[in-house]
């Protein structure tokens, strides 16, 4: 019986140099990856195992994302607490306000993230590295600790889930649409203790950015970790990134699977997530005419080049409702000085837009668009929970960036192409 390719990134990394489905192997990652909420407990811990020396500095990686800039005096000790560790240890891999970004965003341009790499962070969504066909794996802040001092760890091989994705998707249909219709289908807990591997014809259709999206929201399907494919379009990022630290996986054809999906990108919509779980995917049409008061663009899923760009087109020339604000947040400063080279932040600023520094910010309920009691936001970022974005009695839907932009115009949740097609007519005049 073959192996998965989640089964061979696992063996690479393992001191048996093996690795099966349900085995418990002892991995040494390539990067460690702690952020300001969760590396205040992951010092601690290490101070009170009373660690002197790290494993290994260089593998260690630490961005102040979730409070960056800070909001007030106790996220602003988080940060410095941050940074002081890496002060201690010699931590040359220290990220913050002004040359950052959000973690899951900035770990590939770094070039910390590519093929055949194992990623370990103190936060859920690290799966995102599998859209360069690496394995990102979330772990709890102590665990971490545990890695950081002896640059391994116990983990217990998952089973993958084989996504078979053909065809092309359609008109503002995204990488957003097409985990929120597998993740509706095969329900929060579908790929529970398991890896969502992606493959298929339909992989040429979607660029880095639209991966990206669905590889960040697999643990939104119970999953433990996920990876892509390897093709050209990621070796031609990896190209730019710089990445040179391991060589791609492939599945091989006798691979053992807990099943396999075929997602026919053709028959996809654009799909709404009602609040409160992101399993609640519905196509566009189902949910029109939700009045709306905040639009948020941005977060590790959805902040990418490719997300301002599909806003971009949606808002030139149009005007925000005068009920509602947009909040765009592009996901790394790199993006931002992209989005600032085409144009973009003028189009989405001239349309009502505010434009924020890269940071978590409102995606986990932190600060940079809270929500009041009774309001409701569609958002471009991966989880809509009860209080997740703010108040309890407030709502959240999950979308992609042209249908938030298009909410953003009409003031309720509609069809992006009404919008596009609007402005197509007023060109025509």
């Amino acid at each position: 019986m073959g192996f998965t390719m989640t089964e061979k990134i696992f063996a690479q990394h393992s001191q048996s140099g093996r690795a099966r489905s349900g085995d418990i192997e002892v991995l040494t990652p390539d990067v460690v990856l702690l952020n300001d909420t969760s590396g205040s407990i992951t010092v601690g811990q290490l101070n009170l195992m009373g660690v002197s020396n790290l494993f290994d500095s260089e593998k260690v990686v630490l961005i102040a994302d979730h409070f960056s800039p800070p909001k007030d005096v106790t996220s602003a000790d988080s940060i410095n607490l941050l940074r002081n560790f890496g002060n201690k240890f010699g931590i040359k891999n220290f990220y913050e306000s002004g040359r950052h970004g959000i973690e899951h965003a900035l770990l590939p341009e770094l070039g910390k993230v590519g093929p055949g790499g194992l990623i370990f962070g103190a936060d859920s969504h690290t799966c995102t590295a599998g859209a360069l066909n690496a394995c990102g794996v979330g772990f709890g802040s102590t665990d971490l600790a545990g890695v950081i001092a002896t640059g391994e760890l116990w983990v217990k091989v998952p089973a993958s889930i084989r996504i078979e994705l053909i065809g092309k998707p359609g008109r503002f249909v995204t990488g957003k649409d097409i985990i929120l219709f597998l993740i509706a289908t095969i329900g929060v807990d579908g790929a529970l203790n398991a890896a969502l591997e992606f493959g298929g014809t339909g992989l040429t259709n979607l660029n880095i950015d639209e991966r990206m999206a669905i590889a960040n929201m697999a643990v939104e399907a119970g999953a433990d970790t996920c990876v892509f494919e390897y093709d050209e379009q990621v070796a031609h990022y990896i190209k730019q990134s710089g990445w040179k630290a391991r060589q791609p996986v492939t599945p091989d054809y006798d691979a053992a699977y807990l099943a396999t999906y075929t997602i026919d990108l053709n028959l996809l919509e654009p799909m709404v997530a009602a609040p409160p779980s992101p399993a609640n995917g519905l196509p566009i049409e189902q949910l029109k005419e939700i009045t709306v008061n905040q639009v948020y663009i941005g977060n590790c899923s959805n902040g990418t080049i490719t997300d301002l760009r599909q806003a971009a087109e949606v808002l030139s020339g149009q005007s925000i409702a005068p009920h509602v604000r947009l909040i765009v947040v592009p996901a790394t400063s790199a993006i931002y000085r992209q989005a600032a080279r085409e144009g973009l932040l003028e189009i989405l600023s001239a349309a009502g837009a505010g434009i924020s520094l890269p940071t978590c910010g409102a995606c986990f309920g932190g600060h940079m668009g809270i929500l009041a009691a009774g309001e409701t936001a569609i958002s471009t970022t991966n989880r809509n929970f009860r209080g997740r974005m703010g108040h309890s009695d407030s709502k959240v839907y999950l979308a992609n960036a042209w249908v938030a932009a298009a909410a953003a115009v009409a003031g309720k949740i509609i069809d992006p192409a009404s919008i596009a097609d609007h402005a197509g007519r007023k060109e025509q005049l």
